[in-house]
């Protein structure tokens, strides 16, 4: 969502102080690093990449990911690379979709009052879950489509979302990084009361080099 994450980032910073949001920025270049090297040293030829939030492929997607890669996104910079090695890009989700939860956060983020910014809040706390239930649909739904007997996919997502069990049967999944240690560290992180060792072993963990991907 491009310049819309990055307002939500200074949102979370504010929560944090400097010292430990200056400590989480470090973790997620490092986390991504991890990942990029992981990707770097597979032979990717063929694979098909579904990112979350990419609402078109062809022209149009690899303006957008070009785009994110000028923005500095060290997501898009990975599928850039993977694109370049002979990986292909999938359209993963629906436009309308996207644009719905794209305007409950500028409203969000745009918000000049605090009761204005309370008010947005409630009403995107309100939509979240049945967007993010039809937003997974979406991607999973595309996935079983568009990934053939025999083929590999990439999907970067965000930790929040659930589309591995909307997945037809016959596709095995492989996690790069678990996706409850990932949210327990958000949840740490922007917990007032967090375990501060808790938090540390988390980060440690997030940017451990990835060896190889189970299924």
């Amino acid at each position: 969502m491009g310049s819309m994450a990055s307002t939500l980032d200074d949102g979370a910073a504010a929560k944090l102080t400097p010292e430990l949001w200056q400590r989480h920025k470090e973790i997620i270049f490092a986390f991504w690093d991890s990942i990029g090297r992981f990707l770097d040293a597979l032979d990717v030829n063929g694979f098909k990449v579904y990112q979350d939030g990419l609402v078109a492929d062809g022209e149009e997607g690899l303006r957008i990911i070009r785009e994110g890669i000028n923005q500095g996104s060290k997501n898009y910079e990975i599928i850039g690379r993977l694109l370049e090695r002979g990986a292909v890009l999938m359209k993963t989700e629906a436009l309308s979709l996207v644009k719905q939860e794209y305007g409950y956060i500028k409203k969000l983020t745009s918000s000049k009052s605090l009761k204005e910014r309370e008010v947005a809040a409630l009403r995107y706390k309100l939509a979240r879950g049945k967007l993010l239930k039809q937003r997974d649909e979406f991607i999973a739904g595309r996935i079983n489509e568009t990934l053939a007997e025999g083929e590999t996919g990439i999907l970067f997502i965000g930790a929040y979302h659930d589309v591995v069990h909307r997945l037809a049967p016959d596709i095995r999944v492989g996690q790069a990084k678990d996706v409850a240690r990932v949210k327990e560290y958000h949840k740490l992180l922007i917990n007032t009361k967090r375990h501060d060792q808790q938090l540390k072993e988390l980060g440690e963990y997030l940017v451990s080099p990835v060896s190889s991907v189970p299924f």
